[in-house]
């Protein structure tokens, strides 16, 4: 009896403590189920998410879901902030003046209201593009001159530009670029040089005979009844201009140069050959000169007008000009 009495003890004091503890944990349950909070997390790419979760500061919240905020990067409310209702909003954007906006709202308003503060700032968004680009060329200079008196500039090469890919990073904001990192780029042409030369003026053969002058107008009308009847031929040639060192040119053909009459020509045109140029043809010869000189760098395709001075030679420079090219025999 004695027996029987202590074992419906024991079993009555096994199933007491076996309810307190069933008790204990549904208090436990109920309590942590009242802690649980649902947190929508807006990334700065406006991508949401929904989450569960038991904790109430911010940093701790985005550290369980494994988000990492970026060092350009704010979030409202800022990572100290403690959440303690039920459901709250947690919005991570870019630094911008536009996004401290949207921080002072939340901090006025006491809530983050998700509608308004996206409404507070613009996104920004990268973008990777690819453009073709110039490469210009550079001026290369060289001098051949000995002396700063008589010096003339020659093109020895046309520049050309060059062309390359880029590739950039580039930044927008309300479809305006605010900002571009180069990442690569690809050279698809080399540019290439402009060279220059700066050279003293040379008389071309070394002669020392005075500059002559000549009667124009007799010249104008001589040379072109000369031609009377024969057909030209026309061309475009490159024309430049020379003058002598010292203020003496003995040409090629062993006679002086006179200014507004003698030119160098190529081989091609005999000496004696004359040409009408009709840019000149309101100058003292009309636009009328003869082939009495040669010269190194003179071609069939080119030609050299003789002047008095330097400076005439460096206001003319070198242009294309149409030629009437008669042949006299």
């Amino acid at each position: 009896m004695i027996k029987s009495e202590q074992a419906s003890l024991s079993v009555i004091r096994i199933a007491t403590i076996t309810l307190i503890a069933i008790f204990m944990l549904s208090v436990c349950v109920l309590a942590s189920s009242a802690d649980v909070k649902n947190i929508k997390i807006v990334l700065a790419d406006n991508c949401e998410i929904d989450v569960l979760t038991t904790k109430s500061v911010v940093a701790d919240i985005l550290e369980e879901n494994h988000i990492v905020v970026l060092p350009e990067e704010s979030v409202v409310p800022n990572l100290d902030s403690e959440i303690t209702e039920s459901s709250g909003k947690i919005v991570i954007t870019g630094i911008t003046q536009d996004a401290y906006s949207a921080v002072a709202i939340a901090e006025e308003e006491g809530n983050v209201y998700l509608d308004k503060l996206l409404s507070a700032y613009n996104t920004i968004i990268e973008k990777i593009v690819t453009v073709e680009e110039t490469i210009p060329y550079q001026t290369v200079t060289k001098d051949a001159s000995n002396s700063s008196e008589g010096v003339v500039t020659t093109v020895l090469q046309e520049g050309e530009d060059g062309l390359k890919k880029a590739t950039y990073k580039v930044k927008y904001q309300n479809d305006i670029e605010i900002g571009r990192t180069l990442i690569s780029e690809e050279i698809i042409k080399e540019a290439k040089d402009k060279i220059v030369q700066t050279s003293n003026v040379t008389n071309r053969s070394g002669g020392t005979t005075s500059r002559t002058t000549v009667s124009h107008t007799e010249t104008k009308g001589t040379l072109a009844s000369k031609v009377e009847g024969i057909e030209p031929i026309v061309k475009t040639l490159n024309a430049s201009a020379y003058t002598a060192v010292n203020g003496h040119e003995r040409t090629a053909s062993g006679v002086n140069a006179t200014a507004w009459y003698t030119v160098a020509a190529g081989s091609g045109y005999p000496m004696g050959t004359i040409i009408y140029i009709p840019h000149f043809k309101n100058s003292p010869n009309g636009g009328w000169f003869v082939v009495q000189d040669r010269g190194g760098a003179i071609t069939n395709n080119k030609v050299d007008i003789y002047m008095n001075t330097y400076n005439e030679c460096i206001s003319f420079g070198r242009r294309n000009l149409e030629c009437h090219i008669y042949l006299v025999k």
